[in-house]
């Protein structure tokens, strides 16, 4: 689809985005009170002055080098382009993690077309953690170096490490599917947003499974685990690009035991 030159560009334009979306976001990290408005009134979904100016400079760069494509993005909606390809941009996935101080948020960037991602970042700016999926490329840059991505392979549940938002989002009968597999691994961790996903790609764990979430949630995810070579789908085992329920795996035996257990009630 693409020629070696158009990759590298278009790879070029998802750096950039990760770049000026650090720059934004950072100044804003672990300032103590940083203001946080409610975009819910039954229940918590913050955001603030950092997702929307980190969304705003990856508009802004996208405006200049690609005024050609769509954008879909958290805080500012869709805005329609002509090419057949849009970024599906979250300027800070995980904000609730990013008002406590933690490092687990991410700005989460994805190249898409009518078919889903094709090109995926998960930039963690605090830590300095780029994690890269497409057109070739599966890898993570950070201050250790360049190291490939590969997903974790050979892995029986019982044996597993799976992560969560759970208990955070999703319906009770989500949370009892979920249970299911967590009782059947070995271990259960919890609330770490994005960068599970980032773990997933890296072969540091096996599963991650979530539900409620939108395509600027999972599309980048999507693209950084498919490149390292784990399975991403819904819990039918479908496409999950469009958000919902989400079931991501290191390995299609892994994913087809917690794509029972989940099914099961």
């Amino acid at each position: 689809m693409f020629s070696d030159a158009e990759m590298h560009a278009l790879a070029d334009v998802a750096f950039e985005l990760a770049d000026v979306a650090r720059n934004a976001t950072l100044p804003h990290f672990r300032v103590p009170n940083l203001f946080a408005e409610n975009k819910f009134a039954d229940g918590f979904d913050p955001v603030t002055v950092a997702d929307r100016d980190a969304e705003q400079a990856m508009r802004d760069v996208l405006a200049r080098r690609r005024p050609q494509d769509g954008i879909l993005g958290e805080e500012f909606g869709n805005t329609n382009g002509t090419s057949g390809l849009t970024w599906v941009l979250d300027p800070i996935d995980g904000t609730r993690g990013f008002i406590s101080g933690t490092p687990t948020w991410g700005v989460l960037i994805a190249l898409s077309d009518s078919d889903g991602p094709i090109f995926g970042l998960i930039d963690q700016p605090y830590i300095g953690e780029r994690f890269i999926g497409g057109f070739g490329i599966a890898e993570l840059r950070g201050p250790r170096g360049t190291h490939p991505n590969a997903a974790r392979t050979g892995v029986a549940l019982s044996d597993a490490t799976v992560f969560t938002t759970f208990p955070e989002v999703g319906t009770p009968d989500e949370r009892r599917a979920f249970e299911r597999v967590a009782r059947t691994a070995r271990l259960a961790r919890y609330g770490m947003d994005c960068y599970a996903y980032a773990l997933l790609a890296a072969g540091q764990i096996d599963l991650v499974i979530e539900a409620g979430l939108n395509p600027y949630d999972i599309q980048g995810p999507i693209a950084v685990i498919q490149a390292a070579g784990g399975i991403v789908t819904d819990w039918t085992g479908e496409p999950a690009h469009d958000g919902g329920r989400v079931l991501a795996a290191g390995s299609a035996e892994i994913h087809a035991e917690a794509l029972r257990l989940l099914q099961e009630g």
